[in-house]
């Protein structure tokens, strides 16, 4: 990949990193992963992937919660070493409690992936958990000052996870979404004036009727007013980086192709959901502008 790619929304594949931790949950990664090696550029193309996924694990065969086992593809000290080749870092859920417990992997990749958009907001990146993978995010104090979602059986855990990092990091709390299959922050393509914006839900909100937010995405290749600013980029939180958040497990089928359909374009996402034959849910996208 060039050293001087700015952007993941290219006709070359976005590169897509995924974090198998011990004991993970088999439906957080292969959900996204069907929907990711599904997408192409041009449908005409068998060719034209539009993503690269690569397998980042402690072992060469990482086992799963389900007991079915899966091979990496690299360490994660290779995957600290190539970070800055990937757009797409994915954080899975699963086994969360000894994770969380022994402040293993992935902690230091969301940390350093983090920081890395942070030192070069040039780039494009996006960080997606899926499940109780927020959790990890959380722990990490990534989701300070940032609304997220999780598996519902897990609202009190992530939580408390995430008032304790604010607490410990002088930061801003958790707005916890309890009511979306997944909740996208930090976006930053500017289509006009936010108050005549319609995909926008913002905590200024509270006591109107809230709107449905974004459902969806208009397509980077859809729109004829892309304006973006490298440098309200570099402003915002986490340097811009786009921050995902799926609830249970079978939303990350329907953030990754909410993820598609914002680094590829609304047909690709739509044609991935009928190919599986997936009802697509969309989320919300909360305090930002996207494609």
């Amino acid at each position: 990949m060039s050293a001087s790619k700015t952007s993941a929304v290219a006709d070359e594949p976005i590169e897509v990193l995924f974090a198998l931790h011990p004991k993970f949950d088999l439906l957080d990664f292969a959900g996204p992963a069907e929907v990711f090696t599904t997408a192409l550029h041009d449908w005409k193309d068998d060719s034209s992937k539009a993503f690269d996924i690569t397998l980042a694990g402690a072992e060469e065969k990482v086992l799963s919660e389900q007991g079915v086992i899966i091979g990496s593809q690299i360490s994660f000290k290779e995957a600290h070493k190539r970070l800055e080749d990937f757009d797409v870092l994915v954080i899975l859920g699963g086994n969360s409690a000894e994770i969380l417990k022994t402040e293993e992997q992935p902690a230091g990749l969301i940390c350093d992936f983090s920081e890395l958009q942070k030192k070069d907001p040039g780039r494009e990146r996006t960080i997606l958990s899926v499940c109780t993978g927020a959790l990890f995010l959380a722990k990490e104090g990534i989701l300070s000052g940032l609304s997220a979602t999780t598996h519902p059986d897990y609202f009190t855990t992530f939580e408390n996870l995430c008032s304790d990092a604010a607490t410990r990091n002088l930061q801003e709390r958790t707005d916890v979404v309890e009511d979306a299959r997944y909740v996208v922050n930090n976006l930053r393509f500017d289509l006009g004036e936010e108050d005549d914006n319609p995909y926008i839900r913002r905590k200024s909100d509270a006591g109107r009727r809230p709107s449905n937010a974004r459902k969806g995405s208009m397509s980077w290749k859809g729109s004829n007013t892309r304006r973006e600013s490298i440098t309200r980029r570099a402003a915002m939180r986490l340097g811009g980086l786009r921050v995902i958040t799926a609830g249970g497990n079978s939303a990350g089928v329907d953030a990754a192709l909410y993820l598609v359909s914002a680094l590829v374009d609304d047909e690709c996402a739509t044609e991935v959901a009928r190919i599986m034959q997936w009802t697509w849910n969309k989320g919300i996208v909360v305090d930002g502008l996207d494609v």
